[in-house]
């Protein structure tokens, strides 16, 4: 198959997908992903399309949203380490709201051996993940069953989250902005992030680095009321997602970043994978009634407001790590 033909196979995949990881466009066009990476490059420096960490996405700063296929596919390592440091936040016997997603879906599977814990969730997925949990309790939301991602959305799962109450929420979404906060591509399963978020003292967001300077149509969570953002460490290329971090930090959001190599001869546990806070300046205790570590009382993580140069420096120094 020719360059061209190639480009063209490249281009009608990831308009049809949204998008496409480079194993499966290797699969797709018959040659290796060395092949295929510089193929998406050339597209890329056309405009047609834009790169991600393992794959390729429609371009522009407003994207569709992926089938859940495409998106299980992309950045796997780092959601696999996203969800092994998240999963530390949790203690036994709290009550926590998770939204659905491929990373909350890897969150839930290590949720299941935390004893006392009660889940709320609309994710058909992560009840999946829990179901034989024994010392996990799942509460399922109401709502209409959409397809694409396995979500319960709809008037009826926003109506059986009003008067709840937990601790924390877990969300991911499909982009994020120090300037928008949290976005999605659907306006249904936004609306129910929304109520999720209302639900809980805190709010966690898990975002893998191809997701930092996204922005998509309908906003989920505004960045005030982000208390904290699990992510992996940028590339050193990722340019867009170094800055959008350090706008991050800027506002007040907290910043952990989770390695996803390995420490020595052997990978560390999944609780202790490596991880990095970036101190707050002027850290925010929105919800007083809020327990544990992530409200803005003073703390391991608290610090004198830094200037911005000490700022960009540490934020420079996580992503040299």
């Amino acid at each position: 198959m020719f360059a061209a033909e190639r480009r063209q196979l490249i281009l009608e995949m990831v308009r049809a997908n949204g998008a496409v990881s480079l194993r499966e466009l290797a699969r797709v066009v018959q040659t290796s992903e060395v092949t295929v990476r510089r193929d998406v490059r050339a597209l890329e420096a056309e405009g047609l399309l834009d790169r991600r960490h393992g794959g390729a996405v429609l371009p522009g700063g407003f994207t569709r949203e992926s089938g859940l296929p495409q998106k299980s596919h992309l950045a796997t390592a780092e959601k696999t380490a996203i969800a092994d440091v998240a999963a530390g936040l949790v203690g036994e016997g709290e009550a926590i709201v998770v939204g659905a997603g491929t990373t909350t879906q890897e969150l839930a599977r290590r949720l299941a051996r935390v004893p006392g814990l009660t889940v709320v969730t609309n994710s058909l997925l992560v009840a999946q993940a829990l179901a034989h949990a024994n010392r996990v309790e799942v509460v399922m939301t109401g709502g209409t069953l959409r397809g694409s991602n396995y979500a319960l959305v709809g008037s009826g799962a926003e109506q059986s989250l009003q008067g709840l109450r937990v601790s924390r929420a877990f969300l991911s979404g499909s982009g994020l902005t120090a300037e928008r906060g949290l976005s999605t591509s659907n306006m249904l399963s936004a609306s129910v992030d929304r109520a999720l978020v209302q639900a809980a003292a805190e709010v966690v967001v898990l975002a893998d680095h191809t997701k930092l300077g996204t922005d998509t149509m309908f906003q989920t969570v505004p960045t005030d009321l982000i208390t904290r953002l699990v992510t992996d460490e940028p590339p050193p290329h990722e340019d867009r997602a170094g800055t959008e971090l350090q706008a991050l930090a800027d506002q007040g959001v907290q910043i952990t970043v989770a390695g996803t190599g390995q420490s020595g001869p052997e990978t560390a546990p999944p609780s202790r994978r490596a991880r990095q806070d970036v101190p707050l300046p002027g850290q925010r205790g929105r919800h007083p009634g809020a327990p544990g570590p992530l409200r803005g009382a003073p703390g391991p993580l608290a610090a004198p407001e830094p200037q911005p140069a000490e700022r960009a420096a540490r934020v420079a120094d996580l992503r040299r790590r």
